[in-house]
C-alpha cells in the first residue's frame, strides 16, 4: 500500500536500487568512508585550531594598545637652509622610555563603544628587580585592575596556590620563581625598579602558566601598586583588548587605530606564523573534502552509468510506454541521491565513532585528552548536504545518457 503513495520515479528508482544490490551496498559503503574521513577531519582540525589559539590567547588579549615609540629627528642647519639639507650628524635611535598612553581613559571608553569589543583592560607593565635575602632575580611586573583583567586571562583558574585576590600590598609571582627564590604564600619580598623606587609585597598566590620562562618572570600586582612602583601616577603602558571573533581581531585593529590613533598590535599581527599555519591547515582540510568528494562523485558516476547499460532495455520500455525524458532523468537522479544520502547517514555515525574512539585513546601524558573535540550539528548537517548534492552531480551525466535512449534501439538492445 506504501508504494502506491509513491511517485512513479522513487519506485523505479529503488526497484533498480534493490536489483543491483551488490552495487548499491558497494557505493553505500565508498560514501559512508568518505563522509567518515570528511566528518573526522573537519572534527580534529577545527580542535585542533581551537587548542591553538586557546593556548596562544590563554596569557593575552586578543588586541594589545601601545604607546608610540620615540625616534629621533635630525634638526636643519637653519630656517634659510636649502631644502632637505641636515646637519652632517649619526642618528642615533633613542632610548626607549618607559610612558603611558595618552588620555588612555578617553581611548578605553572609545574602545569599548564598539560592537565588536568585549573587554578593555588597563595595565601598567615594566622591569624590576626582585630580592629575597640575598638572592634576586629580574622580573616584569604588571599592574593590573582584576575585575577587567581576568575576564581576558584566566588568572585565577592558573593558581596552584593562595588565591588571586591582589590589594595594594599583594603579589601573584610563578611557580618557577617561588622555587628559584625558596618562597610560598605569605612570605613578603622586596621589589626594585631602575628608577629608585622600591616597596615590599605579600605573595598572595602561586601561579602556573604552563610557560618555564613566564613562570621565572612574570607578577602580577594591583594597577595603583604597579604605577606607584614604576612612575607612572595614573598612566598605562597598555590596553589589552578582547573582540567576539578572534579571526577578526586583526580588522579591529586597524579600526581601532584608525579611530584613536593609538598603535593596536593584534594577536593575529604578532603570532604571524601561526596564523600562517592554521590557515594552512584549513586549506589542507578543504582540499581533502575536495578529492574526497571528486572520488565520491565518481564511484556514484561510474556505478550509474553500468546501470544505465544494464537496464536499456527496461529504459526503452517505458519510453515505448509513454514516460518521458524528464522522468526518466529524475530516476537516475533519485538514484544518486538516495545512495549519497544513506551514505553520508552511515558516515557521519561512523565518523562519530571514530572520533569518540581516538578521543578516549589518544590521551596526553597526566591521562587528559590531548584538546576537546566538539562534535557541532552543523558538521554532520554539512557533511550530508555535501554528499547528497555530490551524489545529484554524479548521477546527472548518466541520468542524461538514460534520457537520450532511442526507445526502439534499446528494446532491441
Amino acid at each position: 500500500m506504501f508504494k502506491t503513495w509513491l511517485p512513479f520515479e522513487w519506485i523505479v528508482s529503488i526497484r533498480f536500487l534493490r536489483e543491483g544490490r551488490l552495487q548499491t551496498l558497494f557505493i553505500i559503503a565508498g560514501v559512508a568512508l568518505g563522509v567518515a574521513v570528511i566528518v573526522f577531519m573537519s572534527a580534529l582540525m577545527t580542535g585542533l585550531q581551537m587548542n591553538f589559539i586557546r593556548r596562544v590567547l590563554s596569557a593575552q588579549g586578543h588586541i594589545q594598545l601601545l604607546p608610540p615609540k620615540e625616534v629621533t629627528r635630525p634638526l636643519r642647519l637653519g630656517v634659510y637652509a636649502p631644502p632637505g639639507e641636515v646637519e652632517a650628524a649619526i642618528v642615533q635611535v633613542p632610548l626607549q622610555r618607559l610612558k603611558s598612553i595618552d588620555q588612555w581613559q578617553a581611548v578605553a571608553q572609545q574602545i569599548r563603544a564598539m560592537p565588536q569589543v568585549i573587554v578593555v583592560s588597563p595595565l601598567a607593565g615594566g622591569s624590576a628587580l626582585v630580592m629575597r635575602g640575598v638572592a634576586s632575580r629580574a622580573i616584569t611586573v604588571a599592574g593590573i585592575d582584576p575585575a577587567l583583567y581576568y575576564r581576558i586571562v584566566t588568572l585565577p583558574d592558573k593558581i596552584v596556590n593562595g588565591k588571586a585576590e591582589l590589594t595594594g600590598s599583594d603579589i601573584l609571582i610563578g611557580t618557577e620563581l617561588a622555587t628559584d627564590l625558596g618562597v610560598s604564600v605569605g612570605d613578603k619580598l622586596r621589589l626594585t625598579t631602575a628608577s629608585g623606587a622600591d616597596t615590599t609585597l605579600t605573595i598572595v598566590g602561586i601561579f602556573d602558566l604552563g610557560n618555564k620562562a613566564a613562570n621565572e618572570r612574570s607578577t602580577f600586582v594591583a594597577l595603583r601598586t604597579a604605577q606607584s612602583l614604576l612612575a607612572l601616577p595614573g598612566g598605562v603602558t597598555s590596553l589589552d583588548v578582547t573582540v567576539r571573533d578572534v579571526y577578526t581581531a586583526e580588522t579591529v585593529a586597524q579600526r581601532i587605530t584608525a579611530a584613536t590613533g593609538v598603535q593596536a598590535d593584534s594577536w593575529i599581527k604578532t603570532n604571524a606564523e601561526l596564523f600562517t599555519a592554521i590557515a594552512a591547515q584549513s586549506t589542507s582540510n578543504n582540499a581533502i573534502r575536495f578529492f574526497v568528494g571528486l572520488s565520491v562523485a565518481f564511484g556514484i558516476a561510474s556505478v550509474l552509468a553500468v546501470v544505465v547499460v544494464q537496464k536499456s532495455r527496461e529504459i526503452g520500455i517505458l519510453r515505448a510506454m509513454g514516460i518521458s525524458q524528464g522522468q526518466v532523468m529524475r530516476v537516475f537522479l533519485l538514484q544518486g541521491g538516495l545512495m549519497a544520502l544513506a551514505g553520508s547517514v552511515a558516515g557521519s555515525a561512523l565518523g562519530a565513532g571514530v572520533l569518540a574512539l581516538w578521543q578516549r585513546s589518544a590521551r596526553s601524558a597526566d591521562g587528559t585528552p590531548l584538546f576537546a573535540l566538539v562534535l557541532e550539528p552543523s558538521l554532520f548537517i554539512e557533511a550530508l548536504v555535501l554528499a547528497t548534492v555530490t551524489g545529484l552531480i554524479a548521477a546527472l551525466a548518466p541520468a542524461r545518457r538514460a534520457a537520450r535512449l532511442d526507445p526502439v534501439v534499446a528494446i532491441r538492445g
